[in-house]
């Protein structure tokens, strides 16, 4: 069987022949009748057997190349039709058969059946057909789902099958604006122009809507195929004069939903009026569906492969900032030093810093607001500009000065940060700090002959307020002599900010005790040792709770003995 031809091509009886059944039955009837049986297509010409050897393209039946000459009286023409529409004719000679008297009248009556037949085959086959080409089309559609192209992609292939299958001569695709949280507004006035084809530009951005308060619209968008059968008797059309102009009769609407939700419509037209049966109504209404089906499947892969570029980004930025951190420290037999640093999303806000000064040893520790990509940017930026000063001021309270003022020249007024900078004279043995805002590092003087106590705890709180908020901030240093067998504890608010089940933080008294406990417990515990403890001793309080919690950064520095 031939491929099924559009709507708007005329059909014949060629295009459905195959085998050639029926024109060797037309011979047949001849030979039993003595009578001339032509099978004829619409131009009058007939179509006989191939004989012995079949035609030069294979078929068993060839076309005359001149009309038939069986015209005029005594001659019987039984049409062959499928919709009403002509496809060819059985034709009966002249003469009376080699039959009993009613012979002729029973012949007309066997070619009546036959074409019928035929008709009602022809039928069959083209619906077939025509089924056939719209499952093709579904599945065309719904191997977009798996495929998922580009959303543009997707629409394409939607509209030219619905044009194509429908017979509808031009069409637009329009979908709804997408909010910033990624979802789609609910007004049809926010619908915007994605595709159109055979459409003028007047048309498209004329900004009347064609029905009336954009009624085949709204309908559309809640899932009801609309339908104008007439736009020029269509009381429910606003713009009839500017449909005539742009030469469209009728029009179809269906709206593209995914779960309840609109996406957009599909506005097809006919040059013609013409009517839509339900199986027409049907396709199109599954087409949109798989249309919204797919495009929302493509939209969701863009945003995974977006997410999956971002984590990537994401990646190597805090690959970047771990190797801001210290590799090592530097070389002072008379200090052992440990430091842990662990964020809550891949980028962080904490850091800490050793810096060789010429023999003397530099140590910080700061805390930018907030986490993620902006703590990080503006970690740096405070690291960056804390090395700088420290190689060429030698007075603390200046070098923490100098770290406001370039903060607060390049941030915003919310954007700030805590700071301790303090540098160990290891031949003097004696620590200057300077502190900004940040939390007061402890330090225990842990004695030869017995366990710390309390008493034996002090906090360094010496300084001024967060770098990055006001720029004539005045700081101050002081100064600790620290002896042999002092551990000075250093973090930030991370650790004691660590929360529970139950909604507790660990709080500043249990960093102190967890600290004093590691050193009565093991009086000679090494930098390391107390670093690894004192992290312990949070994830045995907060267990497995739910959330992220903040950066954690933890410091110690033991004077060796």
């Amino acid at each position: 069987m031939a491929a099924t031809p559009s709507k708007q091509m005329r059909l014949s009886i060629l295009d459905f022949l195959t085998d050639g059944s029926l024109v060797g039955l037309c011979d047949q009837l001849a030979r039993l009748t003595g009578l001339q049986v032509e099978l004829q297509d619409t131009t009058g010409r007939v179509i006989r057997k191939a004989g012995a050897t079949h035609s030069p393209d294979g078929k068993q039946w060839v076309l005359s190349d001149a009309p038939s000459t069986l015209q005029g009286l005594g001659v019987t023409r039984v049409p062959l039709r499928l919709a009403g529409e002509p496809l060819g004719a059985l034709v009966l000679g002249p003469g009376e058969p080699e039959a009993p008297d009613d012979g002729r009248r029973r012949v007309e009556s066997v070619l009546q059946l036959l074409a019928q037949t035929a008709g009602e085959l022809c039928e069959q086959q083209v619906e077939l057909q025509h089924r056939m080409k719209e499952v093709s089309a579904l599945a065309r559609v719904g191997s977009l789902l798996t495929r998922a192209p580009s959303p543009q992609r997707v629409l394409e292939v939607v509209l030219e099958q619905a044009l194509d299958l429908l017979g509808m001569d031009a069409g637009s695709i329009m979908l709804l604006k997408e909010r910033g949280d990624g979802t789609f507004s609910h007004n049809e006035e926010d619908l915007q122009l994605a595709l159109s084809r055979n459409l003028s530009q007047g048309w498209l951005e004329y900004p009347q809507p064609l029905s009336k308060d954009r009624l085949f619209d709204k309908l559309a968008m809640t899932g009801q195929i609309v339908v104008s059968p007439n736009l020029a008797e269509d009381d429910r059309v606003l713009l009839k004069e500017r449909a005539a102009q742009e030469g469209l009769a009728a029009a179809l609407h269906a709206g593209m939903v995914f779960k309840n939700e609109a996406l957009g419509v599909i506005r097809l037209y006919s040059r013609e009026p013409r009517t839509f049966d339900d199986a027409e109504k049907k396709l199109l209404l599954s087409l949109a569906s798989q249309a919204a089906a797919a495009l929302e499947q493509s939209r969701l892969l863009t945003m995974e492969q977006e997410e999956q570029a971002l984590q990537r980004q994401l990646s190597l930025a805090a690959d970047v900032q771990r190797r801001m951190l210290p590799r090592g420290v530097p070389n002072f037999p008379q200090l052992d030093v440990a430091a842990r640093y662990i964020p809550s999303y891949e980028l962080g806000g904490d850091f800490y810093d050793f810096i060789d000064l010429n023999g003397h040893f530099g140590v910080g520790v700061g805390d930018v607001v907030g986490k993620g990509i902006a703590a990080a940017l503006l970690m740096a930026s405070v690291r960056s500009s804390l090395r700088a000063y420290a190689q060429d001021v030698y007075d603390l309270d200046v070098v923490v000065g100098r770290v406001n003022q370039a903060l607060c020249r390049d941030t915003r007024e919310h954007e700030f940060a805590s700071l301790w900078y303090g540098v160990i004279d290891p031949f003097k043995m004696r620590l200057t700090y300077c502190s900004a805002g940040h939390e007061p590092p402890i330090v225990i003087r842990v004695p030869k002959h017995r366990t710390p106590t309390l008493a034996d705890m002090d906090e360094l709180t010496v300084g001024g307020m967060v770098v990055g908020i006001d720029p004539s901030q005045r700081y101050q240093r002081a100064v600790f002599d620290i002896k042999a067998g002092d551990v000075l504890l250093a973090y930030t608010d991370g650790l004691p900010d660590a929360v529970n089940f139950e909604g507790q933080r660990f709080g500043k008294q249990r960093v102190r005790d967890a600290f004093l406990k590691c050193l009565q417990e093991k009086p000679h515990a090494s930098a390391g040792e107390v670093v690894e403890r004192m992290l312990w001793e949070v994830r045995q309080f907060c267990g497995l709770s739910k959330g992220r919690s903040d950066d954690k950064t933890v410091l110690a520095v033991r004077v060796r003995e």
